[in-house]
């Protein structure tokens, strides 16, 4: 085998390693600095009371769906809409806008057009994620 053709089995092997890591990584929160926010806002780790636990457990497993549903991080969930209304990617510095807007939120029905529907922050309140368990 020539030197050209070694060089080119080994591009290849290589591109394929790459691309086998690539697909393999979990996918990462839309916006990190969201999450944090949220996670500050909401997320006791300390606490022992019933409805802290339940929701922290909830969060954990939960990861990207608190604001994303499915499998691309496009597809927002009722409170990722919601969060979406007042935060943009570009607002990810802006720690007072994230929590005005994560404040915001906590007013809104989870389904929007049920009068009836407890709001975001009820939900979470209560132990429960925003959009539903």
């Amino acid at each position: 085998m020539s030197g050209a053709s070694r060089l080119t089995l080994w591009t290849m092997a290589g591109l394929g390693a790459l691309a086998a890591v690539a697909l393999s990584a979990s996918p990462a929160l839309a916006v990190k600095q969201f999450k944090e926010r949220f996670e500050n806002r909401y997320i006791k780790a300390d606490s022992s009371e019933p409805k802290d636990v339940a929701l922290r457990e909830a969060y954990e497993k939960a990861g990207c769906n608190v604001c994303h549903e499915g499998e691309s991080r496009k597809n927002r969930n009722a409170y990722g809409r919601a969060l979406h209304e007042f935060l943009d990617k570009k607002d990810k510095d802006d720690d007072a806008k994230i929590d005005a807007a994560l404040e915001k939120v906590e007013s809104k029905r989870s389904v929007a057009d049920d009068a009836k529907s407890p709001t975001f922050g009820e939900l979470l309140r209560q132990g429960k994620l925003p959009a539903g368990d």
